[in-house]
């Protein structure tokens, strides 16, 4: 039996008077990349937010690895969010900071990771996505796409199995946007992670992911 990496059994969140999630049953399965799609306003950065730990449901539970989240011991649940990256919308990127120091910044702030290893993962993952020469710049000097490119080099560089990607075309034009899936499909193939896509770029998404899960007004309603 393939047990999922991350599982929603019956997860329900609310804000206020507003319920969200519903009843929310998911499963995410080791090395795909699902798409979860929807409107704007369903509810698919929140189940984001779950994952990641930011948000936690009122009821139901998330299993990780078949395990209830909220009873995993310190040190695996440590050991699970170290093993998961984000990319951001709106990339998130700063724009005092040099896209070498963007990029850096999930290694410098981690104290147990090695000073003198950050400069060459670095290194590496800047040739990998195509960013060599452009280290020195800042954000504001470069394109969307190539700042689509520093935010996944960043998300990346931490050598994550679980990438979650909220949005990660918006605001970009057609071109752009097949370059990020493009981006999405290729790099997931050379890395092996499991990705998570909130998108509402439909068809488009359709080339990109390997399963479908439609969010609508609280709950999956097909895969």
């Amino acid at each position: 039996m393939n047990i999922p990496l991350i599982q929603f059994l019956e997860v329900t969140r609310a804000f206020g008077a507003q319920q969200v999630l519903k009843g929310i049953n998911l499963s995410i399965f080791h090395g795909e990349i699902l798409a979860v799609i929807g409107k704007s306003g369903t509810g698919k950065s929140v189940l984001l937010k779950h994952i990641i730990g930011l948000i936690h449901p009122d009821s139901g539970q998330i299993l990780i690895n078949g395990e209830p989240m909220d009873t995993l011991s310190a040190e695996k649940r440590t050991r699970f969010r170290k093993e998961l990256s984000y990319m951001f919308q709106e990339n998130a990127l700063f724009d005092f900071m040099t896209i070498y120091d963007n990029i850096a910044l999930p290694l410098v702030e981690n104290s147990a990771y090695p000073r003198d290893r950050i400069k060459p993962k670095v290194m590496t993952r800047i040739a990998q996505l195509g960013l060599s020469g452009d280290e020195k710049k800042y954000p504001a000097q470069l394109s969307g796409g190539m700042r689509k490119r520093v935010a996944l080099a960043r998300a990346l560089v931490t050598d994550p199995s679980v990438v979650l990607f909220d949005e990660p075309t918006a605001g970009l034009d057609p071109v752009r946007k097949r370059k990020v899936h493009s981006m999405i499909i290729e790099y997931q193939k050379k890395f092996g992670f499991t990705a998570v896509v909130v998108s509402h770029d439909i068809p488009e998404i359709f080339n990109v992911a390997q399963r479908i899960a439609m969010l609508d007004n609280g709950l999956i309603r097909f895969e």
